[in-house]
C-alpha cells in the first residue's frame, strides 16, 4: 500500500527526526518484481571515459579466459578491478536528487518509487599498461623467412589479421597499432608478420652493401634506386620495409629518399654477433663489432641498451645477449628474472631493463624504491632483491 503524509510523518516522529531539517519530498520506496542482486553491473568512468560513451564511441573489455580482464577506450587501458561496498546501492529509474528537487519546489511532496535493482559492489577502472608482450609474442610463432620459403607453403602457420590481434591483445587500438610500428611487423598478404631475424639482416646487409658500392650518404639513400638494384634479389615491399625499419623516410625534390638510423643498425648487427655465443670478450666483441658494421657508422656501447649487458666484474670483461622483450611483463616477476641473473645492479645497467614498466607518470627511481634494496659497494649505490631469489 502506497503511503499517507501521516505515516511519514509518524515515522519521522518515531525516528526522533525534524521534519524542519530535512527536504519536504519523501521518496517512498518499493521492491518491484524484478529487482534482484546481480542483474546489473555498476561501472565507475572517469570524466573523460565519460564523455567518450556520451559521444557515442565505444568501450570494449579484452582478454582471453585466463587473462584479467582490462577495458580499452580507442587510445587507452585500463584494469578493472571488483570494488565492495558497505552500502547497498539501489537503481531507482528517474530518481531526483536534492539538488533537483530544490530547483523543482512545484512537485509533490510524496514520491512513490520503485526499485529496479540493487548491488553491493561496482568495477573500479585503474589506467595501467597495455599489456603488449603477447603481441610479439604472437607474431614470433610464426616469422616470415622470405618469400621462397617451405613453411610459408604449408597453411599450418598462425596467420593474424588487425581483427585477430585487437580480440587477443589486451591493448586499446592505437597502442596496438603503435606497437605494431615499434617492433616493425609487416603486412604481408593481409596478415601482420615479424621477419625472422636472419632474413632481416640478410635485407639490411643488401641494403647496405648497394649503400657502399654506390658511395652513397647514409642520410641520403633513393628508394628508386634500392628497388631497381635489389627488386631482382628479394620483394620490392620487403625492401621499402626494411628501409622504413632502419631508416627515416622523407622526400627531396619530389624523389623519396631515407636517412639511416645509425643506432639501429649497430644494434642489430651486435645482435647477430651476439645471439651465437653464450658470453664474448668485452674487446674483441667490441672490434669485431666496428669492423662489421657500413663504412661511416660509429659503434658504442650505449647502443646495446636493453639487448646486451657488460660484465665489468669478469676479467676479462665480456659482453653478453640480454633481451629486454624477453623478460617477464608483470613487475614482480621482471624483478625476480632481473635478480637472478645478476645479484646486484647499478641504476646505470638496471634502467633499460625496467623503463617499460614504468606507469604514467611514473620513474625509475620509484620502481626500485617498491621492487629493490639499496645499498653502497665501493661508492656506488648498487639494488639488490628484498626478497631471497630461489
Amino acid at each position: 500500500a502506497m503511503r499517507s503524509r501521516a505515516e511519514v510523518d509518524a515515522t519521522l516522529e518515531t525516528a526522533k527526526l525534524n521534519p524542519a531539517e530535512l527536504l519536504p519530498v519523501v521518496h517512498c520506496l518499493s521492491f518491484g518484481p524484478q529487482a534482484g542482486a546481480g542483474e546489473c553491473c555498476l561501472l565507475q568512468l572517469e570524466p573523460g571515459l565519460c564523455a567518450e560513451l556520451e559521444a557515442g564511441r565505444s568501450l570494449v573489455i579484452r582478454g582471453e579466459k585466463d587473462e584479467q580482464a582490462v577495458l580499452c577506450s580507442k587510445d587507452k587501458t585500463y584494469d578493472i578491478k571488483i570494488a565492495d561496498t558497505s552500502n547497498m546501492l539501489l537503481f531507482i529509474p528517474g530518481c531526483k536528487t536534492p539538488e533537483q528537487l530544490k530547483e523543482d519546489q512545484a512537485s509533490c511532496n510524496i514520491i512513490h518509487s520503485q526499485v529496479a535493482g540493487f548491488s553491493n559492489n561496482y568495477w573500479e577502472l585503474r589506467r595501467c599498461r597495455p599489456k603488449l608482450k603477447k603481441l610479439r609474442k604472437l607474431l614470433m610463432e610464426d616469422p616470415y623467412e622470405g618469400p621462397g620459403s617451405q613453411k610459408d607453403q604449408t597453411l599450418t602457420f598462425s596467420k593474424y589479421t588487425t581483427e585477430d590481434l585487437f580480440g587477443l591483445i589486451q591493448a586499446s587500438e592505437e597502442e596496438i597499432l603503435h606497437q605494431l610500428h615499434v617492433i616493425d611487423a609487416c603486412k604481408i598478404e593481409g596478415y601482420w608478420r615479424m621477419l625472422e631475424f636472419d632474413y632481416e639482416m640478410k635485407l639490411l646487409n643488401h641494403v647496405t652493401q648497394l649503400i657502399d658500392s654506390e658511395s652513397w650518404s647514409l642520410s641520403k639513400v633513393p628508394l628508386c634506386t634500392c628497388l631497381e638494384e635489389l627488386g631482382s634479389l628479394e620483394p620490392k615491399e620487403m625492401i621499402e620495409h626494411i628501409l622504413l625499419s632502419y631508416g627515416r623516410k622523407y622526400i627531396d625534390d619530389g624523389e623519396v629518399y631515407f636517412e639511416m638510423h645509425e643506432d639501429k643498425i649497430c644494434r642489430a648487427t651486435a645482435q647477430m654477433l651476439l645471439q651465437n655465443a653464450v658470453k664474448f670478450n668485452l674487446s674483441e666483441f667490441q672490434e669485431v663489432w666496428q669492423q662489421s658494421v657500413p663504412e661511416g657508422m660509429t659503434t658504442r656501447l650505449d647502443q646495446l641498451k636493453g639487448l646486451a649487458l657488460v660484465d665489468k666484474s669478469s676479467r676479462p670483461e665480456t659482453v653478453f645477449l640480454l633481451k629486454v622483450e624477453d623478460l617477464p611483463e608483470d613487475n614482480q616477476e621482471r624483478f625476480n628474472s632481473l635478480f637472478s641473473i645478476r645479484e646486484k645492479w647499478t641504476e646505470v645497467d638496471i634502467t633499460p631493463y625496467i623503463q617499460d614498466l614504468c606507469a604514467e607518470k611514473q620513474t625509475v627511481g620509484a620502481l626500485l624504491t617498491k621492487y629493490a634494496r639499496s645499498s653502497m659497494q665501493n661508492g656506488v649505490r648498487v639494488y639488490n632483491s628484498r626478497r631471497p631469489i630461489s
